[in-house]
């Protein structure tokens, strides 16, 4: 069962990194546009304004499993560095707590304002509602969820070459 959780982890990683890599081109691309259209054309394009801004959210929080699975989050580690390995595992499992709760509570709030979104609509593209937006949230939290309990299973995958 560990195996098969692992082998779905790793493809739902690939999955959102790859979102995240496509939400990036997204937001360059339509930047561009934007630049064409102000500054060749003398017509600027608003609606790729708010696009732009909903694909780097996508892109933050389809990155986040990402930085989780390649142990890259912020992180004071001298106690687990001092820490025997027995301790170590203790640790780990604190963070993976910790860590849960707090994208528990991200898909929660997320889901909630995703909901609350469908009858909002966007500035630009008043015929799209918020909800996509949103969504970001939840969908990048359920990744997230992934990510932690991978690294809570197969702890030695997330070690990062670190400067010495």
């Amino acid at each position: 069962m560990k195996s098969s959780f692992l082998k779905v982890e790793r493809v739902l990683s690939a999955v959102s990194l790859a979102g995240a890599c496509l939400m990036m081109a997204v937001a360059a691309a339509l930047g561009v546009f934007q630049v064409f259209m102000r500054f060749v054309l003398a017509q600027p394009a608003e609606w790729t304004e708010v696009l732009i801004r909903f694909s780097l959210i996508w892109m933050v929080f389809l990155g986040i499993p990402t930085a989780f699975r390649q142990g890259a989050m912020v992180s004071v580690d001298v106690l687990y560095r001092w820490s025997r390995p027995s301790i170590r595992r203790v640790l780990d499992f604190i963070v993976a707590i910790a860590a849960l709760a707090l994208i528990g509570v991200i898909l929660w709030w997320g889901w909630d304002y995703a909901q609350r979104g469908k009858v909002q609509s966007m500035i630009g593209l008043e015929g799209v509602s918020m909800f996509w937006a949103y969504l970001a949230l939840p969908v990048g939290a359920v990744f997230s969820i992934f990510g932690i309990l991978g690294n809570l299973l197969d702890p030695k995958r997330l070690e990062l070459e670190s400067a010495q």
